[in-house]
């Protein structure tokens, strides 16, 4: 009885003590070795402060510590917004009222019940010919590189009308952030997208991108509709930044939905 007890308070107060420092790669796999659930861990990860490090050898650390795809993809959400705790919504927006259901950075879609619900980002791989390889020799000069999630479809499935919204990072346009088709393989999903500036981009690094048009809601957000004529298959939403530095290496993050009618 004692010792359900006591196990019952660590897991309680874990968030709550781990918040009053800033967590690390090394943090989280102690928290992955002392056998702690995902969601434990994800909780933490969101409730606190962190200095993450998610180049290509962070996260296959991370992995090879026994991290799941859940708590890795968690780091590589709290690390694109900056490392720091979120921000209440009301705070980071005096006087301008965010939909209801949104308070943190990211891509909502629009639930059935008119509330915005959070889409948990999923890590993509950035490859050329099957090969992993590092930022600066995966085709940046040609302006076109190859992503790929694991999974032939993506776990949020969506009918028509499909109502996406952006939340921006301070400082980000919505016109940085890419939708992509993207291709079903057996146990993956495949797309082409473009880095390196509109200078540099080749004929078929623009194969999977779809043109959409952003209504603004408010300061930060932004609403995308998306109607039957684009047709049933995988979608995915890519920020600005994925691969946008050398220290990200050949690993990033994207939001998907699969549109099944």
């Amino acid at each position: 009885m004692r010792k359900n007890l006591l196990t019952f308070l660590f897991l309680v107060l874990c968030p709550w003590l781990v918040a009053q420092q800033t967590l690390s790669n090394d943090a989280v796999i102690k928290l992955v070795k002392a056998g702690l659930s995902d969601d434990l861990i994800v909780t933490t990860i969101h409730a606190s402060p962190g200095n993450y490090d998610t180049s290509a050898n962070g996260l296959i650390a991370l992995k090879t510590a026994g991290a799941s795809d859940k708590v890795i993809a968690a780091i590589v959400e709290k690390a694109a917004g900056g490392g720091t705790a979120s921000t209440p919504a009301a705070a980071a927006e005096p006087g301008n009222a965010l939909p209801a259901g949104m308070d943190d950075v990211g891509v909502y879609y629009k639930g059935k019940n008119g509330i915005w619900q959070s889409i948990m980002p999923e890590v993509v791989n950035f490859k050329t010919g099957g090969v992993f390889k590092s930022l600066a020799s995966m085709g940046v000069v040609k302006g076109d590189i190859n992503g790929h999630l694991q999974g032939a479809r993506s776990k949020l499935e969506l009918t028509y009308p499909v109502v996406l919204a952006i939340y921006l990072p301070e400082g980000v346009a919505v016109t940085e952030y890419q939708l992509l088709r993207l291709r079903s393989n057996t146990d993956s999903r495949e797309f082409r997208s473009v880095t390196g500036g509109v200078l540099h981009v080749s004929g078929g690094a623009t194969r999977d991108l779809i043109e959409f048009h952003a209504e603004k809601l408010a300061p930060r957000v932004y609403r995308i509709t998306l109607d039957a004529s684009m047709g049933k298959g995988e979608f995915g939403i890519l920020p600005p930044g994925a691969i946008g530095s050398s220290n990200l290496g050949s690993s990033g993050k994207m939001y998907s939905i699969s549109i099944i009618e």
